[in-house]
Parts: C-alpha cells; structure tokens; sequence
C-alpha cells in the first residue's frame, strides 16, 4: 500500500509560489512552483487560481484530489480578517478537511526552529517580523508599508538611496559616491537623467529594486551616507525582533531570532555584523541565524503539527528540502 498524502504546504509570495505534497511520515509525495501571490492587486479569486494551478499539479504527481490538513503561509495575509478571507478562498476548493492560513513570514521562522518557537525577520522586497511559542502565542506587526510604521525592504532602501541620491546631486543634501552609483547602474551620468527615466518610465518601475544590491556596494566601499542607511536597517530588524520577543516573554530564554529573505539572506558584513553587535547589546540571550531552507519547508512543518506528526517524520522532511530544492516552473 502507498503513502497516503496527509498535508498540503503551500508557500505564497508576490514573486512565486512553493507547493508539496507531504505523506504523514513526512515523506515529499510531490513538489511544484507556480506564479506570484497578489490578492490586493488582482483579487483573491485569481490570487488563488495562481495557487490553484500548482496545486492540481503537484496533486496529479502525487496521484491526489485532496489531503487532510491544508497548511498554507501566505504573503498579504497581515491582519485576521485576511487570513480568514484566505482561509475560505482555499476551503472552498476543497483541497484539503481542514484549511490553516499564515502569513508567510511564519513559514521562514518553522523553517528555520525544530519546534514552533522563535522570532524571524524577513528583509526582501519589504520587511516583516514574526513570532510564535509551542502554546501559540504569536507576535507579529502588520507590516503594509509606512502606514504601519514600517522602514526597510528592499524597496524600501531603493528609494532612500535614490532620495539620498537626488539631494546630493542637487546641493539640498551632503555628497555621497551613490549620486554617481544609481543612475551608473542604468547607463546614466546624472541622477536628473535617472530621474527622469524613471519618471517617465523608460525605466520599468520593477527594476528600481536591482538599486538595493548597489547601495550595499556603495557601503561597503566607504561611502558614509550608504553607509548610514545600511546602520538604519539593522536598527530596524533589531527593534522588531526585541518587540517580538518581549511581547512573548522570550527576552530573559535563549531563543532563535531567523533572519531571512533575500537583503538578509546575502549576509552584506556591515548589516550582518551590525544586527548581530546591536542584537546582543539589546536581547542578549537571543541567537541570530540566518536560514536559507525553503520557505515551503515551514509551510509543511506547521502542517505536521497539525495533524500531530512526530519529530521523525519532521527530520525526514527536513532532509528532502535540504537535498532537493521544490520544482522550479519553466522560465524559473
């Protein structure tokens, strides 16, 4: 008799989504990539078809219609209301008995902790912070942009190099190298003319974000207002993770902070170093560690929880994402 496929993890992001099929042994049945996750931007209904479409062929290789636990870590799924609305969008697909929607910065914290117990901040297109004990207490921000205080994001920090930029060029701010830097990178010899391509969008607006990796260049060879914006950052990661980890009383155990997503995850000295000095100053007993494991791995852990798997089959999926990454989509 084979395996019978008891979760469906599924690790939505605004650039890909992430999908296995897990067995309760914690055996990977199946595995599929499909596009971007963006229910604010074209509905939840086609947000999830997007999701749908990995799913019914991760389903078909594993030889499935449908699993016992839906575990599915979700981006854009920032307040209660969301996850309920998420929930119900997945539930009446009828993928799975029993639906679970997160926002998918807990998938990088399950990836990243052998039980359900940590805090992770994740730095990539923006910058989110979450938390969560075995009990299931949770901390979390809502993490929507400037409304919600939030500073950092890859996106973010393209824009500031740009302000920085701009104001350097024109005499209202001090010089700094990424005046000459940013519109370099495009084939520019002023920010005026950046400026303007971008305004007028001969520049594709998606392609701002390819600034973050030069102010990090910038900074790392001296520039002080590079310099000072990369510092920013790692105050800011920091002061998530001490508010997530006294909102859930962990300050005074040694607890797990994940650092992940895709500014992080390139471990850039200045911000590495800066976390972790500004870290141990601030929550001493707390343990920085960056984590590179797929994200769908933490999808399908808390799915494993939920349907009560044992550590067994936990290291045995463990070991399937640690060896061979999810199937990536034609074009990928």
């Amino acid at each position: 008799m084979g395996l019978t496929a008891r979760v469906l993890a599924v690790d939505a992001g605004n650039s890909k989504t992430d999908v296995a099929v897990v067995a309760g042994d914690g055996t990977v049945l199946a595995t599929a990539r499909g596009g971007g996750f963006r229910p604010q931007a074209v509905g939840v209904g086609s947000a999830v078809d997007a999701v749908a479409e990995a799913v019914e062929r991760a389903f078909a290789a594993a030889g499935v219609s449908a699993v016992d636990q839906v575990s599915a870590c979700l981006a854009n799924a920032d307040f209660p209301v969301e996850e309920e609305r998420l929930a119900a969008a997945l539930d009446a697909r009828g993928w799975g008995g029993a639906v679970e929607v997160r926002n998918d910065t807990f998938a990088l914290l399950r990836a990243g902790v052998p039980e359900p117990r940590g805090v992770a901040v994740v730095c990539g297109a923006g910058i989110n912070c979450v938390g969560m004990r075995p009990d299931g207490h949770t901390a979390r921000f809502p993490a929507i942009g400037r409304i919600s205080g939030d500073w950092g994001g890859g996106w973010g920090l393209a824009e500031e190099a740009l302000w920085y930029a701009a104001r350097a060029e024109d005499g209202r701010g001090e010089a700094t190298e990424l005046a000459r830097a940013l519109p370099a990178h495009f084939g520019h010899a002023t920010m005026l003319a950046l400026i303007e391509a971008l305004h007028l969008e001969h520049i594709a607006h998606a392609r701002r974000y390819e600034l973050t990796p030069v102010l990090f260049a910038t900074a790392a060879g001296g520039d002080p207002v590079a310099r000072a914006i990369v510092d920013r950052l790692a105050r800011e990661v920091v002061a998530m993770a001490t508010v997530a980890l006294t909102r859930l009383d962990l300050l005074a155990e040694e607890t797990p902070v994940l650092l992940g997503g895709g500014v992080l995850a390139a471990r850039h000295p200045q911000l590495d170093d800066g976390i972790r000095e500004l870290l141990a100053a601030k929550a001493p007993k707390a343990v920085a560690r960056v984590v590179v494991a797929s994200p769908v791995l933490g999808a399908a852990l808390l799915g494993l929880d939920a349907i009560g798997a044992d550590r067994e089959a936990q290291e045995r999926l463990r070991g399937f994402f640690t060896t061979r990454p999810p199937t990536p989509s034609p074009g990928d």
